[in-house]
């Protein structure tokens, strides 16, 4: 073997290595990005106006996976999930995320008396909401959500923050906690609007 043919054979064993080691690279790059997007945290865009002025249309937010795990959801937090079963019924896909604030938690009694929501009998204080909302509650397809409604253990009553552009408890009830993707927790789009949830 001369010379030319060794030098050859290093060239072609080189680039076999180099391109061995990008490929370990990329696979572990994917395997790590698969295993932050299923369990840590994921990217959602917002379709609808059902959280204005909160979040909105087009808004891309960072939804975390975590912290539920090591305590409950709690009133106030906005939560990613999928749809209760009672929506699955009316249509929606079973894998259609949803995105709404948690107004009631597991035994605590929801009421909505003239577009005021009462948590346990008191007014729940909502600095979130634009506007009071133009119908009256209860809707006529829900009339017994003008009555007083316990939260049943594992199972939130949640709210779309525009409540006059929102498909939410008033209208299925409640949501699982199984049922819960993840909350909202970081804005990254658009730049002017960039932050907290």
């Amino acid at each position: 073997m001369n010379s030319k043919e060794s030098e050859s054979k290093k060239v072609a064993l080189n680039r076999w290595n180099s391109l061995r080691e990008n490929l370990i690279v990329i696979g572990i790059a994917l395997l790590l990005a698969f295993l932050i997007r299923t369990f840590i945290a994921e990217p959602r865009l917002i379709p609808t106006g059902s959280m204005l002025p909160t979040l909105h249309t087009g808004d891309r937010l960072i939804i975390e996976k975590i912290s539920y795990r090591f305590h409950p959801p709690k009133i106030g937090d906005i939560i990613v999930f999928l749809p209760p079963e009672r929506l699955q019924r009316q249509g929606f896909e079973k894998d259609q995320a949803f995105i709404k604030r948690i107004i009631g938690e597991p035994g605590k009694t929801v009421a909505i008396k003239d577009g005021t929501v009462f948590l346990n009998n008191e007014p729940l204080e909502e600095n979130y909401i634009a506007e009071a909302p133009e119908r009256p509650y209860p809707d006529r397809e829900n009339p017994q959500f003008c009555q007083q409604q316990l939260v049943p253990t594992n199972e939130f009553f949640v709210l779309g923050d525009n409540r006059n552009d929102s498909r939410d408890s008033r209208y299925w009830c409640f949501v699982p906690k199984e049922n819960i993707i993840g909350r909202a927790v970081f804005r990254f789009w658009p730049f002017d609007r960039i932050g907290s949830t």
